[in-house]
């Protein structure tokens, strides 16, 4: 029977309970296609997962055609940065844990599924025989795949980007919290399109698809909000001392409520950690910009070190967390400005009113993340509800909403990520801009990661001023710029400033998915 998801505004602002206990990774998928190969979940996995497999599906048909999609290939926009301060309110929309090909790859137009009449070129090496191409999976719930470090240099393979069933074996003691980074069900070769994601899909057909983002650490949920914020993933030998910080690729300082040490006992986080180096809010408050982080009340998953036996970990604004990494900073600490990691709720307020700051992140709970085994429909809802408020509010049209997944989640991507030091790019995820000044229909083939984010927040609102220890006015041990690196592309070019600001687009927050 088919699903309908329908929230509200008042859903939203009702925060949501613990969630239940985890399933088990290790589980029987029923799915529309059959294995041609069982896949075990880890060596030490007592139960079979039997991967969900080989049969094809050539791509939906979608209803905007590839000629109705424009490209940066066909064309190439010279919106420049003199009318960037145009946008005066720009909101960063964080989901989880979903790759480009996994959501974007049969989209008209992107660089998605390499096909060839309507079937996948692609095969992906099974190491218990045989290969598995890519394939439409329907299913509103996945479980996705590995998503450390050590999994993301197993997926890339050195560039041939083959290894995502190879990475499945890595995992351990993958049997009571199928939602660790460590742990898999053998699914990762599915893909969704239009049918499952209705509303992303517009958006991408309205407004801006970036089909080259790329994580910006090869690594998971951490480690990618940690770069979100500052740039940067290290861990720091002497609390308050900035240039005692060294990169950190999979193990930064994990939150004291948070890891292995709730379950098992092993690895025991007893300290607050120090996150000493600079982050962006210490240059938004040099320069006196406003900011937020929202945070929506409820769990948040994956267990530190890749242990599978821990309980969810509790998120809040006042629980900081791998999601909510901000009150961990000293500069954050010590301009005063905690208060400014705040409620979802604050952010409906705002946008209702007309108080948005100059700069807003969103992180969701993990019922609403799309972080498997959260169900996408859910979190697309939530995404959709988001967007709805901002448009539906006064500061729309001096708005720039930029919507991405923080990691790849395990799930199959194609195209190998361009190196640019010892912490990435890590793997492809789906983004999207969102404004009233975004090319419609357009799509952006530049090499982008997250550090194009703080590139033009900067660009913005600091005069161009970068996270760079040597200008910022306050040193730090990093040895790269990650904002001025000559690949990173500019996400100003998806925009055309010389345009009148476009009408919202308002989505319905009732979606439909069949199982």
């Amino acid at each position: 029977m088919p699903r309908i998801i329908a929230w509200t505004y008042s859903n939203y602002l009702r925060p949501f309970h613990e969630e239940p206990p985890f399933r088990a990774a290790a589980r029987r998928f029923p799915g529309a296609v059959r294995a041609r190969c069982a896949l075990a979940c880890t060596a030490l996995s007592s139960i079979a997962v039997l991967l969900s497999g080989c049969a094809l599906h050539a791509p939906a048909v979608d209803r905007a055609s590839a000629d109705q999609v424009r490209s940066s290939r066909q064309t190439d926009p010279q919106a420049g940065s003199r009318s960037i301060q145009a946008i005066k309110h720009i909101i960063v929309i964080v989901q989880e844990n979903r790759s480009f090909d996994s959501y974007f790859g049969t989209f008209p137009g992107a660089d998605g599924i390499p096909f060839k009449a309507g079937q996948p070129t692609v095969c992906v090496p099974d190491p218990h025989g045989g290969c598995v191409r890519p394939y439409h999976d329907p299913r509103d719930k996945n479980f996705g795949g590995p998503h450390g470090s050590r999994a993301a240099a197993l997926d890339i393979d050195g560039g041939k980007m083959d290894g995502f069933l190879t990475a499945l074996s890595i995992g351990r003691s993958c049997t009571s919290n199928d939602v660790n980074p460590n742990c898999g069900s053998g699914e990762v070769m599915g893909y969704h399109d239009a049918r499952e994601l209705p509303n992303y899909w517009q958006y991408a057909r309205n407004f801006v698809l970036q089909d080259r983002m790329f994580e910006s650490t090869a690594s998971w949920s951490l480690p990618a909000h940690l770069f979100l914020v500052s740039e940067w993933s290290a861990k720091c030998t002497r609390p308050g001392d900035a240039m005692s910080c060294a990169r950190a690729l999979q193990q930064p300082a994990y939150p004291p409520d948070y890891g292995s040490h709730r379950g098992r006992g092993r690895h025991r986080i007893a300290a607050r950690p120090d996150y000493a180096w600079t982050d962006l809010t210490y240059l938004l408050h040099v320069h006196h910009v406003s900011w937020a982080y929202y945070v929506f009340t409820g769990s948040q998953p994956d267990c530190a070190d890749g242990d599978a036996d821990c309980a969810a970990a509790m998120l809040s604004a006042r629980t900081p967390g791998i999601w909510n990494p901000l009150p961990y900073f000293d500069t954050v600490e010590r301009d005063g400005e905690e208060k400014n990691v705040q409620n979802i709720a604050q952010f409906y307020v705002a946008a209702r009113s007309g108080s948005l700051p100059s700069v807003s992140w969103i992180v969701p709970n993990q019922r609403l993340s799309e972080h498997p085994d959260a169900l996408v429909s859910d979190g697309q809802s939530y995404v959709t509800g988001l967007i709805n408020a901002i448009m539906q509010g006064p500061q729309w049209n001096s708005a720039a909403i930029f919507l991405c997944w923080d990691d790849w989640g395990g799930f199959y991507d194609h195209v190998p990520p361009p190196p640019v030091d010892k912490n990435g790019y890590g793997l492809r995820v789906p983004a999207l801009v969102i404004s009233p000044y975004a090319r419609r229909g357009y799509i952006d083939h530049q090499t982008l990661s997250f550090d194009a984010y703080a590139k033009f927040i900067e660009d913005d609102f600091l005069s161009g001023q970068r996270i760079d220890p040597k200008t910022d006015g306050r040193p730090d041990s990093r040895s790269v710029v990650r904002e001025n690196e000559p690949q990173l592309g500019d996400v100003s070019r998806d925009f055309d400033f010389s345009a009148a600001p476009r009408p919202p687009l308002i989505l319905p927050t009732a979606i439909t998915v069949a199982h």
